[in-house]
C-alpha cells in the first residue's frame, strides 16, 4: 500500500509541477526508477531531494563488503564514499576514513544534511581514531559499506552507531 502510495505521490507531483511550471526547468528523471530507489533505501524522496545521490546509492546497496574495493564486486566504506562523491557532486575525496575527515568542515548531528558524510570510531572514545565512514541520506539514515552487511542503509540512532559516533562532515 505505501509502495503504491509513494509511486502516486511522485507520478502527481511530477505532472502538478510540468503543469504548473511557467519555463521552468524540471530535470527528466525516470521517476519510476526514483521511486524503486525510495523503497530500497527506505526513504521518501521528496523533489528539493538530490535524485542522483539517492539513485547512486540505491544501485550499491547489497554489494559486499571488501577491504581496498572500490567496485561493485566489492567496496570498503571509505571507497564508496569516494565512489558516491565523485559519481554523484563531480569532487574527489580522499580514500581513507581518517582523510577524508580532513576534507569536511565539522558538524554537529543535528545539523546534518543531505550528503554530509558521518564518521565513526571503533569504541566512539574522544581520542580514538576515525576507522569508519558513510553519507548521510535523511532522517536519521545514512548508507555506507557495513563489513558485515555490505552497502547498506542504517540510523544513526542505532546503538552500535550512536555508541561509535564521532562527527559529521561537510565536504568542501
Amino acid at each position: 500500500m505505501k509502495t503504491k502510495r509513494l509511486f502516486f505521490t511522485l507520478i502527481v507531483s511530477a505532472v502538478i509541477l510540468t503543469a504548473s511550471s511557467c519555463r521552468s526547468y524540471v530535470p527528466a528523471y525516470d521517476y519510476r526508477r526514483l521511486a524503486q530507489a525510495g523503497l530500497k533505501l527506505g526513504i521518501d524522496i521528496d523533489f528539493e531531494d538530490n535524485h542522483d545521490l539517492y539513485l547512486e546509492s540505491a544501485k550499491w546497496l547489497g554489494v559486499p563488503y571488501r577491504y581496498g574495493g572500490q567496485s561493485m564486486r566489492g567496496t570498503d566504506c571509505s571507497g564508496f564514499t569516494q565512489h558516491i562523491y565523485k559519481k554523484v557532486y563531480g569532487k574527489t575525496i580522499s580514500r581513507s576514513s581518517a582523510d577524508q575527515r580532513e576534507d569536511c568542515d565539522k558538524v554537529k548531528k543535528r545539523k546534518l544534511k543531505e550528503g554530509d558524510l558521518v564518521f565513526f570510531s571503533k569504541d566512539g572514545r574522544r581520542r580514538s581514531r576515525i576507522n569508519h565512514v558513510g553519507i548521510y541520506l535523511k532522517d536519521g539514515k545514512f548508507v555506507h559499506a557495513s563489513t558485515t552487511k555490505g552497502v547498506t542503509v542504517d540510523k544513526l540512532k542505532d546503538k552500535y552507531y550512536s555508541k561509535r559516533w564521532k562527527c559529521g562532515g561537510r565536504v568542501r
